[in-house]
């Protein structure tokens, strides 16, 4: 089948929606289909204000379909509401083509912590966007009903997945030696925003150290505000891995994130997650059979809490999730035509 899956977020952009998005197009191409993916990278883009490394497109409505009708697409996936998603779904409209969406990023939630504004009207346009889809694919148990309150309909389940070879609890990086610190660690990884509230983290009264790893707009002020706190700035591959398994609590304070990829991949390296009792993790530590974390209201009851998980139970629950499984849920949402 030739896939058409239009996204505003693609390489070489770094983050949760990319790295999912990147993952199903290669496991689809392995199956035998035919994807095509159309990016930003497609058009001639401008930097997106506050976020300089995301690039946005300008005006790409004529050239999308260009590269839409040269493809002849039999199915379509849009996975984000910008410039790219908008183009694609302008273009099925107008064909009376069927589509799918995927619903990532808690955009009404987003415009509120960084301009104020109220979240009724983004509201009202994501559901006008999505509720044209045949189908809309959502990570979580509890997202999917926080949308149907907000009217939304057509909603798909659809998890996520994490790669145990590259996450894996051994070896683990030996941050109280390397650095001369005290324990516990309590880290966080992942784009440094602020959005995801790390600040709620590094303002905890906690025993121990607390390290970042990461990279983003939000580092500078946190580099200064927090000087007792370790910034290791961005990390890849093995690296990256051992930096999660050297933790003794992985930290996740997001309160807007649809599911959270970090705190699987902090599971799958065998340490535990502490994180605020909201959609994402929630519903990843809910679902687990031993003590692998907590979610609750107080963060800092939540990090000493976490401190009593039992890492084997956290790897093996992470072992539940796989990419195969959201793979065959993606393919199975696709509607086909022509």
């Amino acid at each position: 089948m030739r896939i058409l899956i239009a996204t505003d977020a693609w390489t070489p952009q770094i983050n949760g929606v990319v790295r999912t998005m990147t993952t199903i197009v290669a496991s689809l191409r392995s199956r035998g289909h035919q994807v095509h993916v159309v990016g930003p990278d497609s058009f001639l883009s401008v930097p997106c204000p506050g976020y300089p490394e995301i690039p946005l497109a300008v005006c790409p409505g004529p050239q999308f379909g260009r590269i839409a009708g040269s493809f002849h697409p039999q199915a379509i996936h849009i996975v984000t509401e910008g410039p790219v998603g908008w183009a694609a779904w302008r273009w099925a409209r107008r064909r009376r083509l069927p589509f799918t969406t995927s619903y990532h990023t808690r955009f009404p939630e987003y415009i509120q912590t960084r301009l104020g504004m109220g979240a009724g009207p983004a509201y009202a346009i994501l559901r006008h966007f999505h509720n044209a889809a045949g189908a809309t694919l959502v990570a979580t148990a509890s997202l999917q009903e926080d949308l149907k309150k907000h009217g939304f309909t057509g909603l798909a389940p659809w998890t996520r997945g994490v790669d145990l070879t590259r996450f894996s609890p051994e070896p683990r990086r030996d941050w109280k030696a390397e650095r001369g610190i005290s324990g516990p660690v309590f880290i966080n990884v992942g784009r440094v925003s602020i959005e995801k509230n790390i600040d709620a983290f590094l303002s905890l009264d906690l025993p121990g150290t607390k390290i970042v790893v990461g990279d983003g707009p939000h580092l500078p002020f946190l580099k200064k505000t927090f000087p007792k706190t370790i910034f290791t700035g961005r990390l890849q591959d093995d690296e990256l891995s051992s930096a999660y398994a050297g933790g003794d609590v992985f930290v996740f304070p997001s309160l807007t994130d649809t599911f959270g990829l970090v705190v699987l991949e902090a599971l799958a390296c065998g340490t535990p997650v502490a994180a605020f009792d909201v959609t994402g993790p929630r519903d990843i530590l809910a679902s687990a059979q031993g003590n692998v974390g907590t979610a609750g209201t107080d963060l800092r009851e939540a990090c000493l809490s976490a401190l009593t998980a039992r890492r084997k139970a956290c790897r093996a629950h992470a072992e539940r999730f796989t990419w195969d499984v959201c793979t065959d849920m993606f393919e199975n949402t696709l509607i086909p035509f022509g």
